[in-house]
């Protein structure tokens, strides 16, 4: 739990920003130049950081630290994508409706993983 907990008490603060952050209504024109280099560099930013969470907690549990877990493989799986395909993501992005509510739920989780990180335990 403890590990868990340690690892929450990271990605949750780091999702909440990095999701602010990246959202069209805060930083309109962060897509409007893309090149292929920064998108291969963020893929390998994911894909370490995805190989990190799931090599120290593998946990397949009925409970919030399988969602670590789950987020440690998309962080492989959307890094090596954005390694071997870096041309593909490279477009304009839209503002709708669809990606404003994932990223939504994705502040909303990462909320949710910061609380249990460091809201206190009963003992």
């Amino acid at each position: 739990m403890e590990k868990s907990k340690s690892i929450a008490g990271i990605v949750g603060p780091v999702l909440i920003v990095m999701i602010f952050s990246e959202m069209k209504l805060w930083n309109p024109t962060l897509y409007d130049t893309q090149i292929v280099p920064l998108i291969y560099l963020n893929g390998v930013l994911l894909f370490i950081s995805g190989l990190a969470i799931v090599k120290s907690h593998n946990i397949w549990t009925y409970s919030w630290q399988t969602l670590l877990t789950i987020f440690g493989y998309l962080g492989i799986a959307l890094g090596l994508f954005r390694m071997l395909f870096p041309q593909v993501q490279k477009g304009k992005f839209e503002n709708n409706n669809s990606i404003i509510a994932v990223e939504i739920t994705l502040i909303l989780v990462g909320i949710f993983l910061t609380i249990k990180a460091y809201y206190p335990t009963k003992k």
